[in-house]
Protein backbone atom coordinates (compact mmCIF):
# COMPACT_ATOMS: atom_id res chain seq x y z
CA UNK A 1 0.00 0.00 0.00
CA UNK A 2 1.32 3.41 -0.95
CA UNK A 3 -0.28 6.42 0.69
CA UNK A 4 -1.29 8.99 -1.93
CA UNK A 5 -0.68 12.74 -1.55
CA UNK A 6 -4.44 13.07 -1.23
CA UNK A 7 -4.52 10.87 1.87
CA UNK A 8 -1.33 12.37 3.28
CA UNK A 9 -2.74 15.88 2.94
CA UNK A 10 -6.12 14.72 4.26
CA UNK A 11 -4.53 13.28 7.39
CA UNK A 12 -2.48 16.44 7.91
CA UNK A 13 -5.60 18.61 7.52
CA UNK A 14 -7.47 16.41 9.99
CA UNK A 15 -4.56 16.74 12.41
CA UNK A 16 -5.13 20.52 12.41
CA UNK A 17 -8.88 20.07 12.89
CA UNK A 18 -8.26 17.59 15.72
CA UNK A 19 -6.09 20.12 17.54
CA UNK A 20 -8.93 22.69 17.54
CA UNK A 21 -11.78 20.22 18.06
CA UNK A 22 -14.38 21.67 20.42
CA UNK A 23 -12.75 25.12 20.30
CA UNK A 24 -13.92 26.42 16.94
CA UNK A 25 -13.39 26.10 13.22
CA UNK A 26 -10.47 26.50 10.83
CA UNK A 27 -10.66 28.07 7.43
CA UNK A 28 -9.15 26.20 4.53
CA UNK A 29 -6.41 28.79 4.00
CA UNK A 30 -5.35 28.41 7.65
CA UNK A 31 -5.03 24.64 7.23
CA UNK A 32 -3.25 25.03 3.90
CA UNK A 33 -0.74 27.49 5.33
CA UNK A 34 -0.01 25.48 8.48
CA UNK A 35 0.41 22.20 6.63
CA UNK A 36 1.92 23.47 3.36
CA UNK A 37 -0.92 22.05 1.27
CA UNK A 38 -1.99 23.63 -2.04
CA UNK A 39 -5.34 25.29 -1.20
CA UNK A 40 -7.07 24.08 -4.40
CA UNK A 41 -6.16 20.48 -3.65
CA UNK A 42 -7.11 20.90 0.01
CA UNK A 43 -10.53 22.18 -1.04
CA UNK A 44 -11.24 18.91 -2.91
CA UNK A 45 -10.06 16.84 0.07
CA UNK A 46 -12.17 18.77 2.57
CA UNK A 47 -15.21 18.41 0.32
CA UNK A 48 -14.74 14.62 0.13
CA UNK A 49 -14.40 14.41 3.92
CA UNK A 50 -17.49 16.58 4.34
CA UNK A 51 -19.51 14.40 1.94
CA UNK A 52 -18.42 11.35 3.93
CA UNK A 53 -19.83 12.87 7.12
CA UNK A 54 -16.59 13.62 8.94
CA UNK A 55 -16.61 17.41 8.61
CA UNK A 56 -19.03 20.29 8.80
CA UNK A 57 -18.48 23.68 7.24
CA UNK A 58 -19.83 27.12 7.89
CA UNK A 59 -19.59 30.16 5.61
CA UNK A 60 -18.74 33.65 6.65
CA UNK A 61 -16.17 35.54 8.67
CA UNK A 62 -16.40 33.14 11.61
CA UNK A 63 -16.84 30.16 9.30
CA UNK A 64 -14.59 27.29 8.48
CA UNK A 65 -14.35 23.54 8.92
CA UNK A 66 -14.79 21.41 12.03
CA UNK A 67 -14.91 17.73 12.86
CA UNK A 68 -18.46 16.43 13.32
CA UNK A 69 -17.39 13.40 15.35
CA UNK A 70 -14.96 13.15 18.20
CA UNK A 71 -11.35 12.55 17.05
CA UNK A 72 -11.44 9.37 19.13
CA UNK A 73 -14.18 7.99 16.88
CA UNK A 74 -12.45 8.58 13.54
CA UNK A 75 -9.79 6.10 12.44
CA UNK A 76 -7.02 6.57 9.94
CA UNK A 77 -8.40 3.56 8.06
CA UNK A 78 -11.73 5.36 7.57
CA UNK A 79 -10.01 8.47 6.24
CA UNK A 80 -7.74 6.61 3.83
CA UNK A 81 -10.66 4.55 2.47
CA UNK A 82 -12.64 7.77 1.88
CA UNK A 83 -9.79 9.46 0.05
CA UNK A 84 -7.97 6.55 -1.64
CA UNK A 85 -10.37 3.62 -1.64
CA UNK A 86 -9.66 0.11 -0.34
CA UNK A 87 -6.64 -0.69 1.80
CA UNK A 88 -6.10 -4.04 0.07
CA UNK A 89 -3.00 -4.29 -2.13
CA UNK A 90 -4.95 -6.24 -4.80
CA UNK A 91 -8.64 -6.30 -5.69
CA UNK A 92 -9.27 -9.99 -5.02
CA UNK A 93 -8.56 -9.57 -1.28
CA UNK A 94 -10.49 -6.35 -0.73
CA UNK A 95 -13.33 -6.49 1.78
CA UNK A 96 -14.86 -3.21 0.60
CA UNK A 97 -14.24 -3.34 -3.18
CA UNK A 98 -13.67 -6.99 -4.11
CA UNK A 99 -12.75 -7.66 -7.73
CA UNK A 100 -12.30 -11.16 -9.09
CA UNK A 101 -9.02 -11.74 -10.92
CA UNK A 102 -9.56 -12.30 -14.63
CA UNK A 103 -6.13 -13.46 -15.73
CA UNK A 104 -5.06 -15.45 -12.67
CA UNK A 105 -4.68 -19.23 -13.16
CA UNK A 106 -5.92 -19.68 -9.57
CA UNK A 107 -9.14 -17.68 -10.06
CA UNK A 108 -11.25 -20.84 -10.22
CA UNK A 109 -9.44 -22.62 -7.36
CA UNK A 110 -10.20 -22.50 -3.65
CA UNK A 111 -6.61 -21.51 -2.80
CA UNK A 112 -4.42 -18.87 -4.42
CA UNK A 113 -0.89 -18.32 -3.05
CA UNK A 114 -0.87 -14.64 -4.01
CA UNK A 115 -4.33 -14.05 -2.58
CA UNK A 116 -3.36 -15.79 0.67
CA UNK A 117 -0.29 -13.58 1.22
CA UNK A 118 -1.97 -10.35 0.10
CA UNK A 119 -4.95 -11.10 2.35
CA UNK A 120 -2.55 -11.30 5.27
CA UNK A 121 -1.02 -7.98 4.23
CA UNK A 122 -4.49 -6.41 3.99
CA UNK A 123 -5.40 -7.70 7.45
CA UNK A 124 -2.19 -6.31 8.98
CA UNK A 125 -2.66 -2.87 7.39
CA UNK A 126 -6.34 -2.71 8.36
CA UNK A 127 -5.63 -3.90 11.90
CA UNK A 128 -3.29 -0.97 12.46
CA UNK A 129 -5.17 1.77 10.60
CA UNK A 130 -8.63 0.77 11.86
CA UNK A 131 -7.46 0.98 15.49
CA UNK A 132 -5.47 4.20 15.20
CA UNK A 133 -7.68 7.24 15.80
CA UNK A 134 -7.18 10.91 15.07
CA UNK A 135 -6.68 11.35 18.84
CA UNK A 136 -3.81 8.85 18.72
CA UNK A 137 -2.44 10.57 15.64
CA UNK A 138 -2.57 14.06 17.17
CA UNK A 139 -1.00 12.95 20.45
CA UNK A 140 1.83 11.14 18.72
CA UNK A 141 0.81 7.97 20.56
CA UNK A 142 2.36 4.94 18.92
CA UNK A 143 0.07 1.91 18.72
CA UNK A 144 1.25 -1.64 18.49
Amino acid sequence: MKLSKKSEYGLRALLELTLVHGKGTLQRHQIATRQHIPVEFLEQILLALKRAGLLSSRRGKKGGYALIKSPGEITLGQVIRILDGPLAPIGCVSKTAYQKCRDCPYAEHAQCPVQHVMGTVRDAIADILDHYTLDDFASGHRKG
